[in-house]
């Protein structure tokens, strides 16, 4: 039996709401404080597969510790403290209700739209006679709502503004943050041999009324990485791109005949398969920070994960 976060069912002192996403568990603390748990669910085609996938937690909640960081000069973020290595903790925003995702290459969403015959996506002209997975000229921002049901939708800057889902003033320092942070990620996954390829950021204020990075950045779950080495020679022989992501798991589902769609049935997933996924995920860590993941105890692991909680939040 392998031992993963799948569920968590804590009641934290002061504890005033709780969240579950697909992937993350939130807890709100006195109305402003968050405890963000990475379990090791695992999601594909707006699905939760079944089993866990042990480390995932651990992975994501520490390159994206690792980034928040990096990034800090740039723009202020929730994160205070990462207790756990499966948990971050930190400040309560309003997020906006925007996502703003930014795309260095042409793939993906983009490219589908594209190759549809579109040359606007979410207001931003797109050149002509571009091929799949080709640098754009400069990056462009390609907003999406957030959706509390059902799928994100693609909207544009002046649509979000006309909305009133976002003051004018406060998107134009949306957008600028969004920027310098790729160019940040792009700097920092080209001294890895990578290249950053998408990704997206989530934004909100806090008490103070100040914009926020919040949730998490540049992690394989938001975030779509190439191989620099193999790029060039791939683009111009028209074959695809060695990527860093879990675009693994979407590809495996998809042989294995599951696409979301209805009467579909998830297939198995064995413990062969899931440790599988968690080496590729340990690579991905490896890979992408440059530093050698240590395996935290896993054997009392939800015990574990709720005591560092609880010894954190007494120190407040």
């Amino acid at each position: 039996m392998m031992k993963t976060i799948k569920e968590t069912n804590y009641n934290f002192p002061g504890q005033t709401n709780f969240y579950k996403g697909k992937v993350r568990d939130v807890y709100t603390i006195n109305n402003n404080t968050l405890v963000m748990i990475a379990s090791d669910r695992i999601s594909a085609f707006d699905h939760v597969l079944p089993e866990g996938i042990p480390y995932k937690g651990q992975v994501l909640s520490q390159i994206a510790a690792k980034f928040l960081n990096a990034t800090s000069d740039i723009v202020p973020n929730w994160m205070e403290s990462t207790p756990d290595p499966s948990v971050t903790i930190g400040k309560r925003c309003e997020p906006f209700k925007v996502e703003m995702v930014i795309r260095g290459y042409l793939t993906g969403h983009a490219w589908r739209e594209y190759k549809s015959g579109k040359r606007m996506i979410c207001g931003v002209p797109m050149p002509d006679g571009m091929k799949e997975n080709e640098k754009f000229p400069n990056p462009i921002i390609t907003p999406t709502t957030k959706a509390d049901v059902g799928h994100d939708e693609d909207i544009s800057r002046e649509e979000i503004i006309k909305q009133g889902l976002v003051k004018e003033e406060d998107y134009i320092k949306l957008e600028k943050y969004t920027l310098s942070l790729f160019q940040r990620g792009t700097e920092m996954a080209e001294e890895k041999g990578l290249i950053l390829v998408d990704t997206k950021y989530e934004f909100g204020k806090d008490i103070s009324g100040v914009i926020t990075l919040i949730d998490e950045i540049h992690t394989p779950d938001s975030s779509r990485y190439f191989y620099l080495d193999s790029y060039a020679d791939n683009l111009s022989n028209n074959l695809p791109q060695k990527q860093l992501s879990k675009e693994f798991v979407r590809q495996w589902l998809i042989e294995n005949g599951f696409q979301g769609k209805e009467g579909e049935v998830i297939p198995e997933m064995t413990n062969e398969y899931c440790l599988s996924v968690s080496e590729r995920y340990i690579e991905l860590y490896e890979y992408i920070t440059g530093d050698k993941f240590i395996k935290e105890d896993v054997s009392d692991i939800l015990n574990r994960v709720e005591k560092n909680i609880l010894d954190y939040l007494k120190s407040l």
